[in-house]
């Protein structure tokens, strides 16, 4: 349990730092009063085991009713589950915070008869309204993951959300917000290079490969042995597109079955050294405490290839191929220890690209944060619009009866006049509403214009569409939208 509290301990630290960099001026306390909170509640590899994990995932089949169960709590207004090999998490949009992240706990003790709180609470974190805004753009960029840059989590994230809009627990807030945060990872995956440098061992194999042979399809791939870090440098090099893949074993039966997993062919291991001058990759995986392949046979080898090159993969230890062998021209050897310089190398260049994706993620976060934190004033906005448009027209009607007869011309003329002074008059309010609606005071300052304006609340929450406000600043209901952004 202490080493559990200590992971969870070094994740809110290095969290919380990440998210200094995204902190608005204005910090919400605790008698504040918002529209609405976007709040996200979730575990990952660094606070909880996998068996914890496993405990709280959720079927796609079975997604619907829980996100319908995640609904029925009184305040919780829109939600989204995004669960991965590494990470649950649960986002929603709430009446009330601290309300909120109850019952989002209480949905995930639920989710199996074996949690308890107890349980639970001491590996989630909880993040809310910037903070949860950060948080889902990091994860979307890959910058939460454990491998940074991993590019499974994007494609993770668009289906929770597909799955949200189809069990409609996604509403204008949450589609926006999670839009946006795909757009961001998308966007991180284009213009930086954090996904271009294996972090693995056996990924590493193909990248120096390609440093020998430019086209990998052409080649002839020989696995000896069965290791597991020698068979998913295989696979990697399957997925490459190389031309054949041979496997020798001492176990034959084991050689046919990887055969027939790599759709490739089983060579008897007595074979091994007369196979060698038909292959370009040789990944040798044993258990054997010797060397497998010894500096004779690749000059063989090279021989009868016409000194074309060759490239040997040894992921094992002890090492399996002579180091000799990197005495022999146009062979290329690489051990564990060359293979794992290469990663540390690539790691520190993701790192580098992480920087950059950050700042990104910084910029993107702010514009959002400020977008939602607009909407608290949005009603005021409506409201102060309707009541300007009423008075319009009620003085317009005024005007036209004492004028008496007039031509359309004469009356669009006059329209437009009051129309230009009423729109002239609000714009100076509507920006500034806009713009302390983000600020320190902004729930004061909306009261107060409410109020100067003489803005009764049924006025200001009048009518059954709520209205938001679209890229263009126009005010359009949320059905129109949706339709807007593509829902």
């Amino acid at each position: 349990m202490e080493g559990e509290k200590s992971r969870l301990s070094n994740h809110r630290r290095i969290c919380r730092g990440n998210f200094d960099f995204y902190r608005h001026p204005y910090q919400k306390s605790a008698t504040d009063v918002t529209a609405m909170n976007i709040i996200v509640l979730g575990l990952n590899h660094r606070t909880a085991s996998v068996e914890l994990r496993e405990l709280l995932a959720i079927q796609d089949s079975r997604m619907g009713e829980a996100l319908g169960r995640l609904m029925a709590y009184s305040g919780i207004k829109e939600a989204m589950y995004l669960g991965t090999c590494n990470r649950v998490e649960v986002y929603a949009v709430v009446e009330k915070g601290e309300r909120g992240f109850r019952q989002l706990e209480d949905f995930l003790v639920s989710t199996h008869f074996s949690l308890s709180s107890e349980d639970l609470l001491p590996h989630l974190y909880r993040y809310s309204d910037d903070e949860a805004i950060a948080h889902l753009f990091r994860v979307s960029a890959s910058l939460d993951s454990m491998v940074v840059g991993e590019p499974q989590v994007l494609g993770q994230v668009k289906e929770a959300y597909e799955l949200a809009l189809t069990h409609r627990s996604s509403g204008v807030i949450l589609n926006k917000v999670v839009k946006k945060a795909i757009s961001v990872g998308k966007s991180v995956r284009t213009n930086t290079r954090i996904g271009e440098y294996a972090v693995s061992v056996s990924y590493a194999a193909v990248e120096l490969a390609k440093k020998v042979f430019s086209n990998l399809k052409q080649r002839v791939v020989l696995l000896v042995g069965a290791g597991e870090m020698g068979k998913l440098a295989a696979q990697h090099l399957v997925n490459q597109g190389v031309k054949e893949v041979l496997i020798t074993n001492r176990n034959h039966h084991r050689a046919f079955s990887l055969a027939e997993r790599f759709h490739g062919e089983a060579v008897p291991y007595e074979q091994l050294r007369s196979t060698l001058p038909k292959v370009d990759i040789v990944i040798c995986a044993t258990g054997a405490p010797h060397y497998v392949i010894t500096k004779d046979d690749i000059e063989m080898a090279v021989y009868h290839r016409m000194n074309r090159p060759m490239f040997l993969i040894d992921i094992t230890v002890p090492r399996n191929i002579d180091p000799a062998v990197k005495d022999v021209d146009n062979a290329y050897v690489f051990d564990i220890d060359d293979l794992k310089a290469h990663v540390g190398h690539n790691q520190e260049e993701r790192l580098k690209e992480a920087e950059t994706a950050e700042h990104m993620v910084r910029e993107e976060v702010g514009s959002m944060v400020a977008w939602v934190r607009g909407l608290e004033a949005t009603p005021t906005i409506v409201a102060l619009r309707k009541k300007a448009e009423e008075i319009k027209q009620g003085e317009l009607e005024k005007v036209f009866g004492r004028l008496g007869e007039l031509s359309p011309k004469e009356r669009a003329a006059i329209e437009g006049l009051a129309s230009a002074i009423v729109n002239k008059l609000l714009h100076g309010p509507v920006v500034t509403l806009k713009s302390e609606a983000q600020s320190q005071n902004g729930f004061a300052f909306i009261e107060a214009a409410r109020r100067f304006f003489e803005l009764r609340e049924r006025e200001i929450h009048s009518g059954e569409v709520p209205l938001l406000e679209d890229e263009t600043g126009d005010f359009v209901s949320e059905e129109t939208l949706q339709k807007k952004d593509g829902v």
